[in-house]
């Protein structure tokens, strides 16, 4: 049964693309790092069994270039709106750069680069924040640490919960995603029809049905995006659209939004 629309729910669900825009490198793309990394030798749980000192040092990198990376204007305007919607961001992403440009109620489906957890089958899990883990560090159990990522072959966390969120929203935006990694990508299907959807990304072959495409950084675009969001408030939601853009708000015309 899907769960009751949530008038003053917006869903926020990104990706790679938005950390991107603070100078993080990203995995897929034509010069992300699975072009330099083997992700079967850094990023699997036969890789880390093989060589888990490369594995630490790969991700001991990747924290470390987080760590010093700033939230950028996109995220800025994502934690802007919970000034006056309930916003739930679910993120690709495993650096922390929507919590530390404001938003509070954040789910990583792919783990935290801020966190290890022990190898053990209880999975304790410790908060890190910038440091580094060495062969060597242990869990309070005894095992080796290893970083609280989500490894290809291993199971995505928080799924259920982040679609049934998508399923409740009355908007759902995606933003710097590719929509390529699965099953991350299927919760775009989730979003009801009668929610305003909106997906903002520098290119796009084929938006999901129903979908408002903007095409544009999202340091450029949602700023604007929220910012209309937030002025016509008080009267966004009083009453569903039968139609996404049939409503007293409406997203950005791609007329206003920057080009490429």
């Amino acid at each position: 049964m899907k769960p009751e629309i949530q008038l003053n729910k917006i869903v926020v669900l990104s990706g790679a693309g938005i950390s991107a825009e603070s100078g993080l490198a990203t995995f897929r793309d034509s010069n992300g790092l699975w072009n330099t990394y083997s992700w079967q030798d850094v990023a699997s749980p036969e890789g880390w069994q093989r060589h888990p000192d490369t594995v630490l040092a790969f991700y001991n990198e990747r924290r470390r270039e987080a760590w010093q990376a700033k939230p950028n204007a996109g995220h800025r305007a994502i934690a802007s709106l919970e000034s006056t919607f309930e916003v739930v961001v679910i993120t690709q992403n495993v650096d922390e750069l929507h919590e530390r440009a404001g938003s509070r109620n954040v789910i990583h489906l792919h783990g935290q680069l801020a966190y290890a957890r022990g190898t053990s089958t209880a999975r304790r899990r410790y908060r890190i924040e910038g440091s580094p883990i060495s062969i060597g560090r242990l869990c309070e159990d005894g095992t080796q640490l290893r970083p609280d990522i989500v490894w290809f072959g291993e199971e995505t966390e928080y799924f259920d919960e982040a679609r049934m969120h998508v399923a409740s929203a009355a908007i759902v935006l995606v933003v710097g995603t590719s929509l390529s990694v699965f099953p991350a990508a299927s919760l775009v299907k989730a979003a009801r029809g009668r929610a305003e959807k909106v997906l903002v990304s520098l290119e796009m072959d084929r938006p999901p049905f129903g979908f408002k495409f903007m095409r544009g950084k999202a340091t450029e675009v949602l700023p604007k995006l929220a910012d209309s969001w937030l002025t016509n408030a008080d009267r966004t939601f009083k009453v569903l659209p039968t139609h996404p853009w049939q409503g007293n708000i409406r997203p950005l015309n791609l007329s206003d939004s920057p080009q490429e």
